[in-house]
């Protein structure tokens, strides 16, 4: 997170958009189709997309309330009935708000966890970079990432050298993944996930 700290401010908008328009190819049909995280079908990653964007929407505005302090896995995240709209709103609210200045100064909390604000805002984008890619896969839809964000995501993903075998990262255990593969795949291996999942 050193390096993180030290690299420019960066732009949500374009992680923002894409999600926007993997919600928008998603069809009512496959909200209960699996995804790569087992614990949630294709309606609850579109839920908790709905609500991390508000979550790191409130804390670029340094809004801290419920949705900052509450910790992702404390229940499973349920789709609102106006997704549809909701979440591409929030998501264009959550691009525009990290992209005022004072959004990357001092500290801001999101999950309930506190870090310095260029951190958070890079969290963002991860976030939305992973569970675009979780949506897409499970939805077979194309997914293309700039190598900029993936560079983002890796130095924020890749473990410590001085981290403990076994110690989760962000998303859980790193999955080994051939330092010849492309580099969305090493991220999604960082990720703790297997970039060669497929919907059964």
């Amino acid at each position: 997170m050193e390096n993180a700290e030290k690299t420019p401010h960066i732009d949500l908008g374009a992680a923002a958009e894409r999600v926007a328009r993997l919600a928008a190819g998603t069809g009512d049909a496959r909200l209960g189709d699996p995804t790569p995280c087992p614990a949630y079908a294709v309606r609850e990653v579109l839920a908790h997309l709905a609500g991390l964007s508000v979550a790191f929407r409130d804390a670029a505005r340094k809004e801290f309330g419920p949705t900052t302090n509450t910790p992702p896995g404390s229940s499973l995240p349920v789709l609102p009935d106006d997704w549809r709209t909701s979440l591409p709103r929030a998501l264009d609210e959550l691009a525009a708000a990290w992209r005022e200045p004072g959004a990357w100064e001092g500290d801001t909390r999101a999950g309930g966890v506190e870090l310095p604000a260029v951190v958070m805002g890079r969290v963002a984008l991860d976030e939305l970079l992973i569970h675009g890619w979780d949506l897409a896969r499970a939805t077979d839809q194309e997914y293309e990432v700039s190598e900029e964000e993936l560079r983002v995501s890796e130095a924020l993903l890749t473990p410590a050298e001085d981290a403990a075998p076994g110690d989760e990262g962000f998303f859980g255990p790193v999955v080994p993944v051939p330092a010849t593969a492309p580099l969305l795949d090493r991220v999604i291996g960082l990720s703790g996930r297997d970039p060669n999942w497929r919907p059964a």
